[in-house]
């Protein structure tokens, strides 16, 4: 996506470690839309997390996040689309451990350029801590659809068509 020639420019950031069981998924979400969605959006992959995501994020007018999480609210491969209104502040002992929230407000403090809608795709897993394992079979399972739910996100702002699934959130 070309800076500066009119478009709003959008990220596709798929967290993770793809050596961390089902930690990879947004790693894998990334992977498998890196050549489809090339001229449409930027596509990255990173285990990046906390304030250091902010150097991800500047510069981005929208930004999709792909990620796990373990609640233990839903069964793993549940996928759960929030916006930025949804996602909680995180109650953490450091910086490093900072929200999108947080993140939102020191870009803004800095007078950096940040996603003013952003959708996360968040997947409750089942383990995130063995490395060397491979994604979990309900994770494994869910895996098209998420992709397919990412790629319709981008293609639909791309177009300009919000669709009946837009986010019309704050910031979202």
């Amino acid at each position: 996506m070309g800076a500066g020639d009119g478009r709003p420019r959008t990220l596709v950031l798929g967290l993770g470690n793809e050596l961390a069981g089902d930690d990879a998924v947004g790693v894998r979400v990334a992977r498998a839309l890196l050549v489809e969605l090339d001229g449409v959006a930027d596509v990255v992959e990173s285990s990046a997390s906390g304030l250091a995501l902010i150097e991800i994020l500047a510069g981005y007018d929208r930004a999709v996040i792909v990620d796990a999480i373990l609640t233990g609210r839903n069964p793993p491969g549940t996928i759960t689309e929030m916006g930025m209104a949804d996602v909680g502040r995180v109650v953490a002992p450091s910086t490093h451990q900072a929200g999108l929230p947080e993140l939102a407000a020191v870009a803004s403090r800095l007078g950096l350029a940040f996603p003013s809608r952003t959708v996360v795709f968040a997947v409750e897993v089942e383990d995130p801590y063995t490395l060397g394992a491979g994604l979990s079979e309900p994770v494994a399972a869910a895996l098209e659809e998420l992709i397919d739910r990412v790629r319709h996100r981008v293609r639909s702002w791309a177009t300009g068509d919000p669709g009946p699934d837009a986010d019309t959130s704050p910031g979202g």
